[in-house]
């Protein structure tokens, strides 16, 4: 049976308990999991064409929670970059891939509540899935979210927490929330089942792709749940001999709010010391912080993202490397986008911006959200 575990202390709990992070640290779990089978491209054929098609590499079975997520288009859009299209999820995002495992998870444990803090992709998921999961359900969002992705939240029924001030004040809240008994906190960044259902992502790049992945695969990195999904399943299908190469892990940040880009090209195992308490140790609860940074792609401003260690090591193991786009590249793309037929939010559109003119390898960029959640750039 799958376990929490700390990956900074060794600290371990049952996946049954309410526990959202290491009381030890405080950190965020990793989960102790092991595939039963493994899979094969003709085992595949006559399944059920969602991401539940690949159970078996999955820590959960049998959902009833299911919307039919998965199995988005790959299409080619020059002669080397594919685009997936993950904004045609049933709430037109990615964060559908591991919502539908949060909201799973907690519909077996019977929670008196679930909490959940988001940007804004997030919560619209989780909402949804309690929604169909029948459990009660309140998401925190900062101030300044798009309006069109808290009508989404109310609209599923969930209530709606609107926090003054930025990304990190809105998690500081969620999770105080989160520490009262009964309550399951569906957070898309510390718990790890949100991170089996994001590594469905690749999966189905392997399938459309024969059995194979592209020499590369970027994503939008702001708390790093896709880029550490990613890693997950090449890690998989690399140990069971279903691919020969592990791509290279493009991660994507916006120039304006990206930490791990700095702490990358430093060299650095974590965030810098700038980002950092004295005691160098990043804590479940947010730093005060100053004047916050902005950019258009919302769902990527995260200036201290938990699972920072992770995020660099996977990068680094995968021989891929961090990029940054500005504000003025972020409408571009968008619209450069548009006018191939493609209407992708402002987050969904930084890969784009950050690799769409590569020519020498071939590489897959998500968009992972659809373009009318924001609107058009300003």
């Amino acid at each position: 049976m799958p376990a929490y575990i700390c990956p900074q202390d060794g600290t371990r709990a049952d996946t049954t308990a309410l526990t959202w992070c290491c009381p030890a640290c405080r950190g965020p779990w990793d989960l102790e999991f092991e595939a039963a089978d493994a899979l094969s491209l003709n085992s595949l054929t006559g399944r059920v064409n969602s991401l539940w098609r690949y159970e078996e590499v999955l820590p959960l079975s049998s959902p009833t929670t299911t919307l039919g997520e998965g199995r988005t288009p790959l299409v080619q859009v020059t002669g080397t970059v594919s685009a997936k299209l993950d904004f045609l999820m049933p709430t037109l995002s990615f964060k559908d891939r591991g919502a539908v495992m949060l909201a799973e998870l907690a519909r077996r444990l019977s929670p008196e509540r679930v909490v959940a803090d988001s940007s804004g992709n997030a919560g619209t998921a989780v909402a949804a899935y309690c929604a169909r999961a029948s459990l009660p359900c309140t998401v925190y969002v900062p101030e300044g979210t798009s309006p069109k992705k808290t009508e989404q939240i109310r609209a599923h029924g969930a209530h709606l927490e609107i926090v003054p001030g930025d990304r990190e004040a809105t998690a500081a809240a969620a999770r105080a929330a989160a520490d009262v008994p009964g309550t399951f906190y569906a957070s898309h960044v510390f718990n790890p089942y949100f991170l089996h259902g994001t590594k469905t992502y690749v999966y189905e790049l392997w399938e459309d792709l024969g059995g194979r992945l592209p020499d590369a695969i970027a994503v939008p990195v702001g708390n790093g749940t896709l880029l550490l999904g990613a890693a997950l399943a090449t890690a998989e299908l690399h140990a069971r001999g279903l691919i020969d190469r592990r791509p290279a892990l493009i991660a994507v940040q916006a120039e304006n709010v990206s930490p791990l880009a700095a702490a990358f090209r430093a060299g650095a195992e974590d965030l810098l010391p700038a980002d950092l308490p004295p005691d160098g140790r990043l804590p479940a609860d947010p730093l005060p912080a100053g004047p916050a940074a902005t950019t258009l792609a919302e769902g990527i401003a995260i200036p201290r993202p938990p699972r920072a260690r992770a995020i660099l090591a996977a990068v680094r193991e995968s021989g891929g490397t961090f990029l940054t786009v500005t504000e003025d590249q972020i409408r571009a793309a968008q619209l450069d986008l548009a006018a191939r037929g493609f209407y992708v939010e402002t987050t969904g559109v930084a890969c784009w911006a950050a690799v769409g003119s590569w020519t020498d390898r071939s590489v897959v960029v998500p968009l992972c959200g659809a373009g009318l959640k924001t609107g058009l750039a300003g």
